[in-house]
């Protein structure tokens, strides 16, 4: 049993592992800037407080075992529009919050990192964790520099600290009616019937990982301090739009009403990740495949939008 500090946990991914590390007996702290219902009913300790503020961090970090640092004020759109607000907040954080862990002794940090945005457009595929990285908005730049820091801090002072590069999780508790997200926002458009707007032809390509999968990964950097730097975490699979439509409308056993539109600039046209270095460093592998990913991100959108 330990105790666990989740920052940014109030969010999809922060629900699905704050629920999961409490199902383990594991004590759990969200800090964040707003409180999400669910916190209450699984017991987290809540802190408010925004990381970019100087000492926001003094009454969270101290007593804690680990830290998951997931906190992120921006969206990939959003940080190339306003990239000062991207690095004041965000990068401002997370300096925050290593300098708190130094100052109170907390030594481990698993911070989410982003693999489908530090590596911008690869040279290769899948793409390895010694590939390029030339982001190609503020996000990944944002993303790339909090790894510089996670790693300084390894190399002045002995913080274990471990980046995951994430590829696209999608499950569970994630938005259905947002911007980002195509395989939740596509499941419930099929859903309701509503057609699906594609930019480009479809063919853009992303590893999509169930979000499952994604907190079994988590759980097993917490659970190898002696593991530091980056890692991929990913499917290791490469599934273009068009071909998540087309499992959507397996699983719902219809057609799905679509249409095409202009692509945009800023769109990398493949992203899939080489996760060798999660097996052999992580001891962890992806178990759930697209087509049963999207079977239980459907039903869940089902109970819980009564559809």
């Amino acid at each position: 049993m330990k105790k666990i500090l989740v920052t940014g946990g109030s969010g999809f991914l922060g629900r699905n592992l704050i629920e999961r590390l409490r199902r383990d007996g594991h004590t759990v702290t969200c800090f964040d800037r707003w409180r999400a219902p669910f916190l209450e009913a699984c017991s987290a300790t809540f802190i408010e407080g925004d990381m970019a503020r100087p000492h926001a961090l003094a009454d969270a970090v101290p007593g804690h075992d680990a830290i998951v640092h997931m906190a992120c004020s921006v969206v990939p759109k959003s940080s190339t529009e306003d990239p000062y607000f991207d690095v004041v907040s965000n990068i401002g954080g997370a300096v925050n919050l290593l300098e708190a862990m130094r100052t109170h002794q907390v030594k481990r940090v698993v911070f989410i990192s982003s693999g489908g945005t530090v590596y911008g457009r690869p040279n290769r595929i899948p793409i390895q964790e010694t590939s390029p990285t030339n982001p190609d908005c503020s996000y990944g730049v944002t993303k790339l520099a909090i790894e510089k820091y996670m790693r300084l801090y390894t190399q002045l002072y002995g913080l274990s600290t471990c980046s995951l590069r994430v590829a696209n999780p999608y499950g569970e508790y994630q938005r259905v009616r947002a911007t980002q997200g195509a395989i939740p926002v596509f499941c419930y458009k099929a859903l309701k019937g509503e057609p699906i707007n594609i930019w480009g032809d479809g063919s853009i390509s992303r590893d999509f990982l169930y979000v499952g999968d994604t907190v079994d990964a988590i759980l097993a950097a917490l659970e190898r301090p002696n593991v530091t730097g980056e890692i991929n975490i990913g499917s290791g699979k490469a599934h273009s739009l068009n071909d998540i439509l087309q499992a959507i409308e397996q699983v719902l056993g219809h057609p799905i009403a679509r249409s095409y539109t202009d692509s945009r600039s800023f769109d990398v046209p493949i992203n899939v990740l080489d996760v060798t270095q999660a097996k052999l460093q992580l001891d962890w592998a992806p178990k759930v495949s697209l087509e049963e990913g999207l079977l239980r991100t459907i039903q869940w959108i089902r109970n819980s939008e009564g559809l």
